[in-house]
């Protein structure tokens, strides 16, 4: 392997953007997190039935 080729890698970025989705209604949003963390799950006001419920991550954007 060739020096340039070594510096010219690309680079990951340590957090990734992925979507939320709410699992009452389907509510989504997009949130970030740490490339190497666990998939999130996080309770969340959900406009459309007016009151807190339960978020899951559904799939990764891209990098951030």
């Amino acid at each position: 392997m060739r020096l340039t080729e070594v510096l010219f890698k690309k680079v990951k970025s340590k957090r990734i953007m992925v979507l939320m989705e709410s699992v009452v209604s389907g509510h989504q949003f997009n949130t970030f997190r740490d490339r190497l963390a666990d998939k999130i799950e996080l309770i969340k006001f959900d406009p459309y039935i007016q009151k807190e419920s339960l978020y899951r991550e559904r799939k990764r954007i891209r990098s951030a």
